[in-house]
């Protein structure tokens, strides 16, 4: 059974705090995107597998897939098992949500082949226990979160967007971006507004990230990437997340194609360049 894992990109991400249990208090508009890991889900008799062709990913429990799957089965005493083969089209490590997103669908995907008749109540709790960003990729394709991410508040009517996104050839863990960015938090009150988000135009205005200036200051040519962008007919360009993906917003799909064929030429063999658009 084939089951499709979507990326996410945040639109908005603001960091209010650091908890006492570690994890930060945010507010994010998160939005599903047309990229995609893929999952085939085989039932077996007792036991998880994991399989991870063609990737380095850790098929034991240090992978999302493996404890999203001993988690649902724990909680519902399932007594048979599953072979799970994940092929990965997502980059990892580059803040488009692939592990949390995997973790999701696995859940998602044995409530319904495993007839564990859950609710989708019941899969956003599970889901919190395994990743912050997993209830996001249960509840829908667009959603405001707050809390840790769990908070999710649905957003209906944004405009399609047409995307291009540009992976660089490094990593960012997010826990050290994280780290950084705590240096620079003050206790005083946190001010924000949320941006309204009625037209392309207000999605382009209010872009932010607050994690992005501290990821630019470990990879500072994260700004020639967004510029690249921009000098392509972008009408914005932001870090998806902890990064270090940075996507564009097109006015359509034919500049976003236009810009994909001249960005491939200037960019290295080793960045990864790709079309998307919002679900």
């Amino acid at each position: 059974m084939h089951w499709i894992a979507p990326a996410k990109i945040n639109l908005f991400l603001r960091v209010l705090r650091k908890r006492a249990d570690g994890y930060h208090d945010i507010v994010s508009l998160m939005q599903k995107i047309t990229l995609y890991d893929e999952l085939i889900f085989s039932p077996r008799p007792k036991g998880i597998i994991l399989n991870c062709p063609g990737s380095n990913l850790s098929a034991n429990e240090d992978n999302l897939v493996i404890r999203a799957a001993k988690c649902i089965f724990d909680y519902c005493n399932y007594p048979s098992g599953m072979e799970i083969t994940l092929y990965k089209k997502i980059p990892m490590t580059a803040g488009l949500g692939g592990g949390s997103s995997d973790a999701a669908t696995t859940l998602k995907a044995l409530n319904k082949i495993c007839s564990l008749k859950l609710k989708k109540e019941e899969l956003l709790r599970l889901g919190a226990k395994i990743g912050a960003d997993v209830p996001f990729f249960i509840f829908g394709n667009t959603a405001l979160a707050s809390g840790i991410g769990d908070k999710l508040k649905h957003l209906p009517n944004l405009p399609q967007l047409n995307l291009l996104l540009i992976k660089p050839p490094f990593d960012l863990s997010t826990k050290m971006v994280y780290k950084n960015l705590n240096l620079r938090l003050t206790r005083g009150k946190n001010n924000y507004s949320i941006p309204r988000f009625f037209a392309l135009s207000d999605i382009v205005q209010g872009l932010y990230n607050d994690l992005e200036s501290v990821s630019l200051e470990i990879y500072p040519e994260l700004a020639d990437f967004k510029k690249m962008l921009l000098s392509h007919g972008a009408l914005g360009a932001l870090m998806s997340g902890s990064g270090p993906t940075v996507f564009g917003i097109f006015r359509n799909g034919k500049e976003a194609k236009k810009a994909l064929e001249s960005i491939k030429k200037e960019v290295s063999d080793q960045c990864t360049v790709f079309l998307a658009k919002s679900l």
